[in-house]
């Protein structure tokens, strides 16, 4: 694999090119092109590009993220000896790794902790700060400006919670903008899992992939009010209103949050192995189709594997999205012979999820399949989003019991919020590719 070059103008160039191409998509799918706020945009990819710029070249905030990442990876650390009880000799990672046995409890452990936080007031402080930064630069409500910043940390069901006061009465645009900072981010109680999938036991990538993940979080707060208000203008007086954050209810004490966080854990960590089950197992049949049968019979795999030279080895569903998303791949700057690789990546995160996409990635990377460290790294930050299909019944599930009266917005902005999600990740890539050369 080809390291890094660093910043240069043939980057820098297509680095531009990719954003250019990433507004024209946003404008072409605007609900109100005349309303867009020209100043919003800027200031906000001003933002990213700042994030982006402190992260990989501000010795000080290089070292807090790497720092913030070297505490989850031996957080991650710390589950390893409840699993070492519950599974004695089969929670070695000597005869393999295993994502069952090694990367979902962490979901559990995590959640756990996240909730813990939460009840002691630590994730409100931080969000605090998020949000009064975004409300100063960005020119947005106090409540969006507070989910926005919660989904940092939490989920796309959890972050509306903080504002559920405030839901019911919010305009278009600002729902609009709850769902898709909901799309493009993750949440922190998985963060530990996407950094066991990429890095497995090498400690020098855990702290890498942590470190990249934390900044992917970070930079998709601007990115998703950016990708929001020119895909949504608004167009109604937003209210200037700090929605009070709250403390959840039935959580008097510490140990309650812990025991609540851990059974939420079990059910996202069995609800995560239901789908990367049945998703797998959907590709598979796919690529039965299109691989063992098409391109068996039709001569294309061999084909395929000779144009390639050998990275694709037949019509497979990921050779298939890789192609259609490739030209999209090089526009926002991923090298030419990465561009169906990450382009793959990206079609498997939104038609399945980026869990699928994740575990493909870590399965790539490991056969050498990435040509240059720029395409992994980028991929690190397209994959870090919960957009795709699922999540809009997600966010309908969790923000519909919060505000009833807006499922029907909520059903008719689904899929929009979805490619609106895609979009901030991708923005976020971008960014960082034009920097990392």
């Amino acid at each position: 694999m080809e390291g890094l070059m660093g910043f240069n103008i043939v980057s820098l160039l297509r680095g531009l090119l990719g954003l250019v191409a990433i507004m024209a998509v946003c404008w072409l799918m605007s609900y109100d092109r005349k309303r867009i706020d020209w100043k919003l945009v800027a200031g906000g990819l001003v933002m990213q590009l700042v994030f982006a710029l402190a992260v990989l070249y501000v010795p000080f905030i290089g070292a807090l993220l790497e720092g913030l990442g070297k505490i989850f990876v031996k957080l991650m650390d710390f589950t390893q000896e409840g699993l070492d009880f519950l599974l004695g000799p089969y929670a070695s990672k000597a005869n393999g790794f295993s994502f069952l046995l090694h990367s979902l409890p962490i979901v559990i452990f995590f959640s756990a902790l996240v909730s813990m936080f939460y009840h002691w007031g630590i994730i409100q402080k931080i969000v605090g700060v998020f949000s009064w930064i975004l409300r100063r630069f960005m020119n947005i409500s106090g409540a969006e400006g507070l989910v926005v910043s919660g989904n940092i940390f939490m989920g796309m069901t959890e972050s509306p919670v903080l504002i559920k006061n405030y839901l019911p009465a919010m305009n278009r645009s600002e729902i609009f903008l709850v769902m898709v900072a909901g799309m493009g981010t993750i949440a922190g109680s998985v963060m530990g899992t996407y950094i066991g999938m990429l890095a497995g036991a090498d400690p020098a990538s855990r702290i890498l992939f942590a470190k990249h993940l934390l900044s992917a979080s970070v930079m998709a707060a601007p990115g998703a009010i950016v990708i929001a208000k020119m895909l949504c203008p608004q167009t109604e007086k937003a209210t200037d209103i700090m929605a009070p954050v709250e403390k959840e209810s039935g959580k008097s004490t510490v140990l309650d949050a812990i025991s609540n966080g851990t059974v939420t854990g079990v059910k996202l960590m069995t609800n995560i192995a239901a789908m990367l089950l049945v998703f797998i197992s959907l590709v598979a049949l796919a690529n039965y189709v299109f691989d063992d049968l098409i391109g068996r019979y039709t001569g294309l795999n061999e084909w395929i594997t000779k144009i390639t030279d050998g990275k694709s080895t037949g019509l497979t569903f990921q050779f298939i999205v890789g192609i259609i998303l490739a030209p999209f791949m090089w526009l926002i700057g991923v090298p030419g012979a990465d561009i169906t690789t990450v382009g793959s990546l990206l079609g498997q995160k939104t038609i399945l999820n980026e869990f699928v996409a994740y575990a493909q990635m870590q399965e790539w990377k490991d056969a050498g399949v990435f040509v240059y460290e720029k395409s992994m790294l980028m991929s690190t930050y397209i994959l870090c989003g919960f957009a795709n299909i699922s999540s809009i019944g997600i966010l309908l599930g969790g923000m519909g019991v919060l505000a009833p009266e807006k499922k029907g917005m909520i059903i008719r902005l689904g899929i929009p919020a979805m490619i609106g999600g895609a979009l901030v990740s991708i923005l976020s890539a971008t960014v960082i590719g034009m920097i990392l050369g």
